[in-house]
């Protein structure tokens, strides 16, 4: 029998979206009926199944539809016009934020069915969950919001040129957002107390880590990334996870590579920043980096693991310039460990640093020194193979045993489970 509907709202395109995915899949084996709530975009369709959960992706509309990530409104025929619409535009940016989801949010209000539980992943879908669950309850379902603070994002580099009046102001509509919520989860320990800081009259969020699926790699450890860069088997394989872009380390992780005797710099993923791809092609014709740079194309979460396992250490080194990146346990931290392959760090990444040397899961660096990230690599990659075989295991005995999706999920399951009842309840007395 079914628990209910229940809506995750992401405000990409989800194509895929791993957290989401894994949430999705959590609550559908617990019998809801699930749909991920998604973002139209050029190269996804607009809908598709992963067994019994559906991604639906609406397409923006209405007056907000300009400001979306679709094709812009024809462009005034003049300068002046030009100028004029690009100071409207701040204008109403700052008014009116966040204004680039608003013609999604018209959509959900207009096509989407209630449902009775919303998980909102983020900011830019709290404000829309909200609306939603209260027109729900209207309609005669439970309504009830959850909101999953994924990052920091108001005090990560997005937010860093922005005036600080105006950032209050932002402040200011998440708290207000926060307190018609049902309850907060987030993705570590350090970033729920950082919640419980800024919003005192909350209850403490629950944590729901980024944790993945319990795996056990193949007996011979893969060859995936090799045969696919075309790499001899001597090669030391060093391999970056996630979003290619600016401020992500790459450009200093690609030196430090350079320094060691024969190592590669695999890049798996996509790029997000304007001019990125430019760029890679630029440096992967750059002779110094024949055969040391590779971009691979990005793959499904559900192969991420097999992929990072073909790997000898993996990078995590962007700059922690912001208090989001310093709290920061993105999910390329979790798919390494349960790879069973080792990180190099960036030494002010506290909560991941906390982990990695806690259990020596790998080495810690200075993220913009190449010679430093060049000495952590070496450290892994040079030391005798027995420990280094026994790097891997503990890699993995520590994703399987203490931070397996099976064993983080649970908290949130009971959550789910507290607030469905205590609404049922509520509806009888």
């Amino acid at each position: 029998m079914s628990r209910g509907r229940a809506v995750l709202l992401v405000a990409n395109t989800a194509a895929p979206y791993s957290r989401g995915l894994r949430v999705a899949r959590s609550l559908a084996a617990a019998g809801w009926e699930v749909e991920i709530a998604a973002v139209s975009g050029a190269d996804v369709p607009d809908e598709e199944r992963d067994g019994d959960i559906v991604t639906r992706r609406y397409h923006p509309s209405g007056p907000f539809k300009r400001w979306s990530g679709l094709p812009p409104t024809p462009k005034p025929p003049t300068k002046l016009l030009k100028d004029l619409v690009r100071r409207a535009d701040r204008g109403l940016k700052a008014w009116l934020w966040p204004l680039h989801v608003r013609g999604w949010w018209r959509t959900l209000r207009r096509e989407l069915p209630p449902a009775d539980l919303y998980h909102a992943f983020g900011i830019l879908t709290v404000p829309i969950a909200v609306e939603l669950g209260a027109k729900a309850r209207r309609a005669g379902r439970q309504g009830i919001v959850v909101y999953d603070v994924i990052d920091a994002i108001l005090d990560s580099n997005n937010y860093a040129n922005v005036p600080p009046p105006l950032l209050d102001q932002y402040r200011n509509k998440e708290a207000g957002w926060v307190r018609k919520v049902d309850a907060v989860v987030t993705v570590n320990e350090a970033l729920a107390d950082h919640c419980e800081t800024i919003w005192p009259f909350r209850e403490r969020p629950s944590v729901l880590l980024n944790g993945q699926e319990r795996w056990d790699p193949p007996a011979t450890r893969p060859n995936l990334i090799r045969e696919a860069a075309g790499l001899p088997k001597e090669r030391a394989i060093v391999l970056y996870l996630g979003r290619l872009g600016r401020e992500r380390g790459l450009e200093h992780a690609a030196e430090a590579v350079l320094r060691l005797a024969d190592a590669a710099l695999v890049m798996l993923g996509f790029p997000v920043t304007k001019g990125w791809d430019e760029k890679l092609a630029k440096q992967q014709a750059d002779p110094r980096y024949a055969g040391r740079y590779i971009a691979l194309p990005p793959v499904h979460p559900d192969e991420v693991r097999i992929w990072a396992a073909s790997a000898d250490v993996s990078v995590v080194a962007v700059p922690a310039n912001s208090l989001n990146q310093r709290l920061s346990t993105p999910n390329k931290f979790w798919e390494s460990l349960a790879a069973g392959t080792p990180v190099v760090l960036g030494r002010d990444l506290e909560v991941m640093r906390a982990m990695v040397e806690a259990d020596r899961l790998g080495a810690i660096a200075d993220p913009e020194d190449p010679e430093d990230l060049a000495r952590a690599l070496r450290e892994i990659l040079e030391q005798p193979r027995a420990d280094y075989d026994s790097m891997r295991e503990r890699c993995l005995t520590v994703s399987r045993d203490r931070y397996a999706w099976e064993v983080v999920v649970e908290p949130y399951l009971a959550l789910v489970d507290r607030l469905t009842t205590a609404d049922e309840g509520a509806r009888a007395a």
